[in-house]
């Protein structure tokens, strides 16, 4: 694989700190990069992922898809020559798993 082909990525996380940096292809697909945070995430923090559908990647202010791949998440500014791209992790647990409270409506009281 050339050099040129291959981009350093880490992950910063909520706290603040990071996975990586890791060197992916720019062919590599976000899928694959969530698969990877999902491998490596530190034991001990709070919020932890279960699985790749529940985290989302933010690079340059975007939500970045699945199915596109590095390259095309690539900015062509505020890169550095041999710099580190940094994309956020935001965890977002899924639906299914979240308690729901039920209100309950009493047509008999006349407050709530």
């Amino acid at each position: 694989m050339p050099e040129e082909d291959l981009v350093d990525i880490k992950f910063r996380l909520y706290d603040g700190s990071d996975i990586g940096p890791f060197q992916y292809s720019s062919t590599s697909t976000v899928d694959m990069l969530k698969q990877r945070i999902v491998s490596d995430w530190p034991r001990g923090k709070t919020i932890t992922p279960k699985a790749v559908n529940e985290i989302k990647l933010i690079s340059s202010g975007k939500v970045l898809d699945n199915n596109k791949t590095v390259g095309q998440c690539r900015t062509p500014f505020g890169e550095v020559a041999g710099g580190v791209i940094i994309m956020h992790v935001v965890v977002q647990p899924s639906l299914a798993k979240t308690k729901t409270v039920s209100l309950h409506i009493y047509p008999w009281r006349s407050s709530v």
